[in-house]
């Protein structure tokens, strides 16, 4: 698959169908790879990227610091992830385009939104993740990985990610960074090298500034009601896709709609044509 350079990341990506462009930040958090949307749970079964690229261009890539794409020793930010993707839209020559966002994607839809909403044609957040459980699993999932630091030091982290192929969301000893410690050997070697009171600076401040609220983080709720891109919300249903984290988009998004369908009711059958009803009219 080719690569471009978005927002100075190395990114994998494909662009798939004809129409208008659809970019969509792929679910699955911080192991979130375009093949998710064939892959990755209900997504798997709804096939939507088979039905929406028959109608519109998509435009699926590994987030930065997942798959192949690279990324960059600093704090990650939502903000960050949304650049990544405009990045792309650059590159194939795009000035707007739909956004669909999947999981965490959502986060980075709204993000993208609020910072560049003249490039926001509509918005989609499917299953948005969020919810207090999910905000307390992030920050222990940082914790589980400064804790095996303190112990073998970042030479472990190095040795322990290039040993494996988990990603940082399957295992969270092997941090953040773990695909880019895999396939970029200067990258690995500035990481190891890197001061230890510093890092744990670096993600602490991570933790706390990207899951800093108990319902969906990536912008501010004054932030999001000033908006005025149409949005369609499709809710989850679990301790990670908490069902309140989508009625929060709801409330704070004054041109959403809500698809109030239960995870069960969203079949190949009925998501795509709900999410292909939306964009047309868009």
């Amino acid at each position: 698959m080719p690569i471009a350079h978005a927002d100075g990341i190395p990114t994998r990506y494909e662009v798939i169908g004809s129409g208008p462009p659809l970019l969509l930040f792929s679910p699955g958090g911080f192991d979130s790879v375009q093949e998710n949307w064939r892959e990755l749970g209900i997504y798997r079964r709804l096939r939507l990227l088979d039905h929406l690229s028959e109608s519109y261009t998509c435009i699926t890539f590994d987030r930065r610091e997942a798959g192949e794409s690279g990324g960059r020793l600093e704090r990650l930010s939502w903000d960050g992830y949304a650049a990544q993707g405009a990045g792309l839209l650059d590159h194939l020559g795009f000035e707007r385009a739909h956004l669909m966002g999947g999981c965490a994607g959502c986060s980075t839809v709204a993000a993208f939104a609020v910072a560049r909403p003249e490039r926001a044609l509509s918005m989609v957040l499917f299953s948005p993740a969020g919810g207090v459980k999910y905000r307390m699993k992030q920050h222990d999932r940082f914790a589980r990985h400064l804790a095996y630091v303190d112990e073998h030091g970042l030479d472990g982290a190095v040795a322990l990610a290039q040993g494996s192929d988990q990603g940082f969301s399957k295992d969270p000893r092997v941090g953040p960074w773990a695909p880019v410690l895999r396939n970029d050997a200067a990258f690995a070697e500035a990481y190891a090298g890197t001061d230890a009171g510093r890092y744990r600076i670096l993600v602490d401040g991570i933790a706390r500034l990207l899951y800093d609220r108990d319902t969906v983080p990536g912008a501010e709720p004054e932030d999001l009601l000033r908006l005025d891109i149409p949005a369609l919300i499709v809710p989850g249903e679990d301790d990670s896709h908490a069902p309140s984290a989508a009625r929060y988009l709801q409330e704070c998004l004054p041109q959403a709609e809500y698809w109030d369908v239960p995870v069960a009711g969203q079949t190949e059958s009925t998501a795509p044509a709900e999410v292909l009803r939306f964009l047309d009219k868009a």
